[in-house]
């Protein structure tokens, strides 16, 4: 009987996608067609959280299905070390093509500019060449041709797109030149207006860019993935494609006709957004009184504004959900015609969402609502029925599920459990619980009002947080999904998720750095 070949790998990742904003996750306006037909023949998840609701944390425990505090990528201010293991060094050294397409964030470059500065020398010295975290800076790109890195966190092949908005940076920026696109409206300083049409008169963040829609990242990352694809099949070789769009994160440019694909008048806002916040953290309070123009820098955490302001924001990023519905339908059509769809796992989720408007909030970052914390989810695995589950799942565990599937070698440290008895059977749970951390540098816990520690714990159908200035909150999320009643004086399963939580964190705790390594990756 002849074998049967490997199951290739396809990954679509989005940033700042809400669970809420995708047809098959139930949203009434947007259209995601092609979502939603890949949908109807996987696992839905519709509890799925992330570990962290920063994108280069939780990209980073995506890798290597490990806590932030494990892999040390605590906050958007320090890179993923070369020397971790992660999933995808297993697929390339099981023979599997291995390539990143789009947004990685595995490396600070992008973010360099918006951190607060640490004062001082460095806790250790860099064991690694000078250069190895200088992959993703934006400068590396601007002179032409580079030479990229032989192995990139078991990438074999790379091309990055690294900003977001209209902003063209990476091997995105030489190939939107090659494209004909011009120089001076592809590289913008996100913290100034630049060109564009259509700039909303309430936040300059939301505008159409002036270059044609194929140049835009979310066509880069298709076009490119149909690539790769292509070439591993003319290789005969099994792949693992990462395809990894930088929409909707914010700003919220869609190009072309997608910028009036939706009418803000059309929108619905979410009633949570006249939230008081009067039981909730002191730093989300001045979050909330934060006009979105009177940010710190382009990416902090703000207020929604104003109701125009929002449904504005709300249209542009379903405009933008719209063209990368699109471009996944492009890649769907693609395996199907080269007889691939029954050999090939395909996963979507995004890296973590958006508050956008609900409890006055906007963006994303220290903000433990389910707007930010719950992302969409869906798992095909080729051979196992379609369905929707209530069981928990978290962006740690996605490594774990693909290496499960593709009997690819676990290896130590992996905290994360494989989905699979999940996907074959809805109704079971493979946790008990959901941890979720979010850490700053104490030096910008000192100079913000951030706290420098926030842990969440998801269990039984309650969200617990608690922080390091002591501020709690407790809501019943299956009697009060819009998280507006805080029952932590009242209700008395705050004492079990308090227990729960810290023995959480003892189980994050690492217990693998500093293992010997004796199995070369």
């Amino acid at each position: 009987m002849e074998a049967k070949p490997p199951l290739n790998v396809l990954l679509v990742i989005t940033d700042q996608q809400r669970a809420a904003d995708a047809g098959f996750m139930g949203n009434p306006i947007l259209k995601t067609p092609h979502l939603d037909a890949l949908a109807a023949k996987a696992m839905v998840f519709d509890n799925a959280w992330v570990a962290n609701p920063v994108c280069m944390p939780n990209r980073s425990t995506l890798m290597t299905g490990r806590m932030p505090s494990a892999h040390g990528v605590i906050f958007n201010d320090r890179s993923l070390e070369p020397s971790v293991n992660t999933f995808v060094r297993g697929f390339r050294k099981a023979g599997y093509q291995t390539a990143l397409m789009g947004k990685s964030h595995l490396q600070h470059g992008v973010s360099k500019n918006s951190m607060v500065p640490f004062r001082g020398g460095p806790s250790s010295q860099s064991p690694y060449p000078t250069g190895w975290d200088a992959i993703e800076d934006y400068e590396r790109y601007t002179a032409g041709p580079v030479l990229d890195p032989e192995d990139y966190y078991g990438f074999g092949h790379i091309e990055l797109s690294l900003d977001h908005g209209a902003s063209v940076a990476g091997h995105h920026l030489q190939w939107a030149l090659a494209q004909g696109g011009d120089l001076s409206t592809l590289v913008v300083d996100q913290d100034r207006a630049s060109p564009g049409a259509k700039r909303s008169k309430h936040w300059r963040q939301i505008y159409q860019p002036p270059y044609d829609e194929r140049l835009h990242s979310t066509r880069f990352v298709t076009e490119r993935t149909l690539a790769f694809i292509e070439a591993a099949h003319q290789r005969q070789a099994p792949f693992l494609a990462v395809c990894s769009f930088p929409d909707p994160h914010h700003p919220l440019t869609p190009p072309g006709k997608w910028f009036d694909a939706y009418r803000p008048e059309d929108m619905v806002l979410p009633a949570s957004r006249h939230d008081d916040l009067k039981d909730a953290p002191a730093h989300l309070r001045l979050f909330k009184d934060i006009h979105p123009k009177d940010q710190r820098n382009w990416v902090s955490p703000c207020g929604y504004g104003n109701d125009a302001l929002l449904a504005e924001a709300i249209a542009a990023t379903y405009g933008m959900i719209g063209m990368i519905d699109e471009g996944v339908g492009e890649i769907l059509a693609r395996i199907e015609s080269l007889g691939l769809s029954e050999d090939t796992i395909i996963v979507f989720t995004s890296d973590h969402g958006d508050m956008m408007g609900e409890h006055g909030l906007f963006l994303k970052g220290f903000m433990h609502y389910r707007g930010t914390l719950q992302v969409p989810l869906l798992i095909r695995v080729p051979g196992h029925a379609a369905g929707r589950t209530q069981a928990l799942a978290s962006t740690i565990d996605l490594g774990p599920t693909l290496m499960a599937a593709c009997g690819i070698k676990a290896y130590d440290g992996l905290q994360g459990h494989s989905l699979l008895p999940t996907i074959a059977a809805p109704a079971t749970s493979v946790r008990d619980f959901v941890l979720i951390e979010d850490d700053v540098p104490l030096v910008t816990a000192k100079l913000t009002p951030i706290p420098a520690r926030t842990r969440t714990l998801v269990k039984d159908g309650y969200r617990y947080t608690r922080n390091s200035k002591g501020e709690e909150q407790l809501f019943h999320l299956d009697a009060d999904p819009n998280e507006m009643k805080d029952v932590k004086k009242t209700d008395a399963k705050r004492i079990h998720m308090l227990e729960s939580l810290s023995e959480a964190m003892m189980m994050a705790d690492d217990s693998s750095r500093g293992a010997p390594a004796t199995d070369p990756m």
